[in-house]
């Protein structure tokens, strides 16, 4: 059974750091595209980063831009989040995701397996 964990989220405040962590089991994703949605209360889950099979290319979406970095552990079929600089809009459940692609899409109809998720909130 293929499961994609999400860890790492909690409470955090406005200008501090989190890392999040997702563990995939079940199957290697070494060729795969995995990626970062997260979604807020009220509002559709949207992409978030990206990384390629190799963590060669990186997406990310504007706002977090130079706040966030993505990169995994290939050998180990990790993948993380890094968060810096948090801010209040930050706040919302994170999702890791796993596509069938080598580089990342940013569509999540792209992504075949999802985490269960985990929740992220930055207070001001």
């Amino acid at each position: 059974q293929v499961r994609l964990v999400e860890s790492g989220g909690g409470l955090a405040q406005t200008g501090a750091s989190l890392r999040l962590s997702c563990a995939a089991t079940g199957r290697s994703f070494g060729r795969n595209a995995m990626g970062w949605f997260l979604q807020a209360p009220g509002k559709e889950r949207e992409f978030v980063a990206g990384i390629s099979y190799s963590g060669g290319v990186t997406e990310y979406i504007e706002s977090v831009k130079g706040r966030f970095i993505i990169f995994r552990d290939v050998p180990k079929n990790l993948l993380y989040l890094q968060m810096n600089s948090l801010q209040p809009e930050d706040t919302a459940i994170y999702y890791c995701a796993a596509s069938y692609l080598a580089v990342p899409p940013t569509n999540g109809r792209e992504y075949n397996y999802w985490g269960q998720g985990t929740q992220v909130t930055v207070s001001s």
